[in-house]
């Protein structure tokens, strides 16, 4: 039974009438009714959408004076920050009533769940035990520009979050409860006061500061409690398996270290990063090792200790002579608590980097062993798996470098770098003229030579050199751990992967001789449009064929890393021609590597947004091909979903347990074998459909009169201009809609509510296909009922046509200039929308989109009208904008839009 959706109401009222008190007091009684008069009539609009009620709300918003204006899109957004919390918290009051009932089954889609499932499925101890030998989930944080809000208003909103779950604890008294609400008081009316738009653009090092804050607050706290998890739940269904329980989770991130179209993020910057990463990370490890000391006061008086402890204690004292004299060091008789006084000191040392500290993370695991051995060998089983336990977890999870900085650049910039280094140590006039055989081919020869003595003179190239000569000094001083992958974005021949490892053999990351190589540098190839996703097997083929290749990936254990990325593919080639694109890359790339005798771990660069790859993400693992994960997933987390998912602990642990769980599903399903004769004529089907909808999407997109529609008709420009993150919108200057970086796309098509890269080309693939092919129909519905991929295409898409709406979209596309053009453009976007909408409704046999998701559509439904009026006020401030393109104003309001838009639709792109 869930917790009543009445207790959801209650929060979103109290949070409302509190909301409405704040803006009486700070903008007096018509402030409140202004914003009630707007509601009200929005509703109306909504209930019936008839020209008089449509006109009388455009009245209302466009009648608005600029200072009005201001404050009611203010209220508006504030008012969704607020319920978006109420919401977050009634998820999370909805599973602590599930474990407080203490159901004898495990939570639904939880680790727990899932070591259940596979055992009643006949999973035997040794797959699992094999399986968990290699399991590891690395999210990846990045700053990519989808997060609007403040870092002030993200903390303010946080104690709201807070101050609301003390409100409604069991155990809160009258007098909690009155100070809760004056708290909340306190916290609307300073967010009602704090400035919501960034003043400027966030430096690489204020995204690196980001970061760091969500590790600190979820993920460490997170990381030992999953780990927990899952060694109850094997020590419970699998217990044969219990020994093969390990650290199975590794953090990563890109900010700091992306550099592709960011001249910002620099050698000097990286740097930086690595050295905040490791400074927060030892505090955090001296704060946790003192608590420990004060927990463990055995005493041998009572039970003695490990002989090799003791000799541990021994020699630490004796290298370690001021702490030996230290009045305050602990008695003989609690040598527990000696040694972690000892661990503390090394650690400090290791911060400061003075003689005596720990030369690697593998020396602190050493000394918390030591202690963990004895405390188990003298009865202390129960106090090592505490506290103890999870400071071992944290080590092995977060070592000394927190996060494992990806370094990333495109493509092009290596091959001019190469080129460039190339033509002035005289080997070849230009490079860039080359074929791609005899590209391969000379780089091969060089890979065998000496390093080439030459320095760089252009300055590009010389940034691309100065970041390999400091790649060596960073991993000796940092750990290999912190950052040893380099992501070839846009990679598009063996050559772009072969530039990279050339370059990295210049600064002494990789040697090749005898047959064998040493390697120190993880090179990854990003497949991220369609022609590249549907050859990348045969470019990873290739690779593995090249023998000073194949000996890098056998330097890293026979695994090869591969990115995919989602959001490029979609924006290439639309949405369904990209998934499709991307379920057979996954399909083909392990295939592949097992030939070569090696693995592959993929990359998956999915976004928030349906359009860049987002949904429910265990959705998402259990529709891929089981081959594709085998035990081990790395994907980004951006932008504003870093907040969503990782500002609340619980919250995090809630996200990162769905995907452990469906991992471990996945990894050792069996696949569905009662569909199996199904799948070669359904793959054909998908095939066909794919096609249709590529045609579709690129009809649309290469049509000479779509640049201006999509720049006239979507906010696009203000967009590109908000201070939303250190990275430009646009590859390049040119301001073309194939160089705009696939972000901004989506986020301009959330704003006008037509959500088109989640949708758009799949109603005329099913339309084709339905209306030419005898008996579609049935097959379609087949697959959706029999196929996971399938079924989770179409259920995203129904997310992303049951969120949009093309009536307020019509308002958008009033802002183009020419008629015939605009007429042209939006009616094929909204025949689509209509056609792809009725052959969903046919493919699922439902009556209504969303009809199975009843919560995201009542959400929907009630959000709606309080998110029009920001709509109507954006599409004008739009019209003037170009009216008065300098006029500051203006621009300030429609950024203030795009926020209050963002918020309502829990979304940005």
């Amino acid at each position: 039974m869930r917790v009543p959706i009445e207790h959801l109401r209650e929060d979103v009222r109290l949070l409302g009438s509190l909301l409405g008190q704040v803006l009486q007091e700070q903008g007096g009684p018509e402030l409140l009714e202004q914003v009630e008069r707007i509601r009200r009539q929005a509703i109306t609009r909504r209930l019936d959408p008839s020209p008089d009620h449509e006109r009388a709300l455009q009245e209302l918003v466009w009648g608005l004076k600029p200072a009005e204006a201001d404050r009611v899109v203010r209220a508006f957004a504030l008012y969704f920050h607020l319920i978006n919390l109420a919401e977050e918290h009634h998820r999370l009051r909805t599973l602590r009533d599930r474990e407080c009932r203490g159901h004898p089954a495990p939570r639904p889609e939880s680790i727990a769940d899932a070591v259940a499932r596979l055992r009643r499925e006949g999973t035997s101890p040794a797959h699992l035990a094999d399986l968990l030998g290699r399991l590891e989930l690395q999210p990846v944080f990045t700053a990519h520009p989808t997060e609007v809000r403040r870092a002030s208003v993200l903390l303010h909103l946080r104690e709201v979050a807070d101050l609301l779950a003390t409100l409604n604890s069991p155990e809160a008294t009258p007098e909690t409860k009155h100070r809760a609400t004056e708290g909340l008081l306190a916290e609307i009316t300073a967010l009602w006061q704090t400035e919501e738009l960034r003043a400027r653009r966030p430096t690489p090092l204020d995204e690196v500061e980001g970061g760091v804050y969500y590790l600190e607050r979820s993920a460490w706290t997170v990381a030992p409690v999953l780990f927990r998890d899952l060694q109850e739940a094997v020590e419970r269904y699998v217990p044969e398996a219990r020994g093969a329980v390990r650290p199975f989770l590794r953090f990563g991130s890109w900010m700091g270290g992306d550099r592709d179209g960011n001249p910002q993020v620099t050698v000097e910057v990286t740097e930086r990063t690595l050295a905040l990463h490791r400074e927060r990370v030892l505090r955090l490890y001296l704060d946790e090792v003192v608590a420990l000391g004060r927990e463990l006061s055995v005493s041998t008086r009572r039970q003695p200790v490990a002989e090799e402890l003791l000799r541990s204690l021994h020699r630490d004292l004796e290298e370690l002579p001021e702490l030996a004299s230290d009045p305050e060091l602990p008695p003989a008789t609690e040598p527990y608590r000696r040694k972690l006084r000892a661990v503390e000191e090394r650690l400090r040392r290791t911060l400061e980097e003075r003689s005596g500290g720990y030369a690697c993370p593998e020396e602190f695991v050493e000394d918390l062993e030591l202690v963990r051995r004895s405390l188990v060998a003298h009865r202390g089983e129960r106090i090592a798996r505490g506290r103890l336990q999870d400071l071992l977890v944290r080590a092995a999870t977060f070592g000394f470098h927190f996060a494992s900085l990806d370094l990333r650049q495109e493509s092009g910039v290596h091959a001019r770098a190469v080129a460039h280094l190339l033509q002035r140590a005289g080997i070849v006039d230009d490079y860039l003229a080359l074929p791609e055989p005899e590209r391969v081919a000379l780089l091969v020869r060089l890979l065998e030579a000496d390093p080439v003595p030459v320095e760089a003179e252009d300055p590009e190239a010389a940034e691309v050199v100065q970041l390999f000569r400091a790649l060596p000094g960073w991993q000796a001083r940092f750990g290999p751990q912190a950052c040893s992958t380099y992501i070839v974005s846009l990679t598009e021949s063996a050559s772009d992967v072969l530039e990279v490892l050339w370059l990295a053999a210049q600064a002494g990351l990789y040697r090749w001789g005898q047959g064998a190589a040493t390697s120190r540098l993880h090179v990854v190839p990003l497949f991220e449009r369609i022609h590249e996703l549907r050859r990348c097997g045969q470019i990873l083929d290739q690779l593995l064929s090249l023998p000073p290749y194949r000996a890098h990936v056998r330097a890293w254990g026979d695994l090869q890393e591969v990115m995919l990325g989602y959001s490029d593919s979609n924006k290439d080639g639309g949405y369904l021609a990209a998934n499709w694109a991307l379920y057979q890359a996954q399909r083909a790339l392990p295939g592949v590597a097992r030939r070569h005798g090696c693995a592959v771990r993929l990359f998956h660069g999915r976004g928030g947004a349906i359009g860049r790859g987002g949904g429910p993400t265990e959705r998402a693992i259990l529709a891929q091909p089981s081959e594709a994960l085998d035990g081990r997933l790395k994907l980004t987390e951006q932008g504003e979903v870093l907040a969503a998912r990782y500002s609340n602990p619980r919250i995090a642990r809630r996200h990162l347990e769905q995907l452990v769980g469906a991992l471990l599903r996945v990894s050792l399903s069996r696949g569905p074998e009662h569909h199996a004769d199904a799948y070669p004529r359904w793959e054909a089907v998908m095939e066909e459909l794919a096609d249709r909808s590529h045609r579709a999407y690129r009809a649309l997109v290469d049509d000479p009169d779509f640049p201006m529609y999509f720049a006239q008709a979507t906010p696009i420009a203000e967009i590109s201009r908000m201070n939303t993150a250190s990275r430009p919108a646009s590859r390049t200057a040119r301001g073309r809609v194939e160089d705009l970086r696939a972000i901004p796309w989506v986020f301009s098509w959330t704003q006008t509510r037509t959500n088109l890269p989640g949708w758009y080309g799949l109603g005329s693939a099913l339309d084709g296909f339905v209306r030419e092919t005898p008996g579609a129909l049935s097959e379609l519905r087949a697959m959706y009922a029999g196929w996971p991929f399938f079924r989770s295409l179409v259920d995203n898409a129904q997310i992303s046509l049951g969120t949009a709406d093309l009536e307020v979209a019509r308002l958008y596309a009033e802002l183009v200039e020419d008629e015939s053009v605009r007429e042209r453009i939006y009616g094929r976007i909204r025949q689509e929308y209509e056609v792809t909408v009725r052959r969903v409704l046919e493919v699922t046999g439902q009556r209504e989109l969303l009809e199975t998701s009843p919560i995201l559509q009542r959400s929907v439904r009630l959000r709606n009208p309080y998110v029009d009026p920001m709509s109507y006020l954006q599409v004008r401030l739009l019209r003037q904008r170009r009216l008065q393109p300098d006029d500051p104003v203006v621009a300030e309001l429609v950024f203030r839009t795009v926020n209050g838009i963002a918020a309502g639709l829990q979304t940005t792109g």
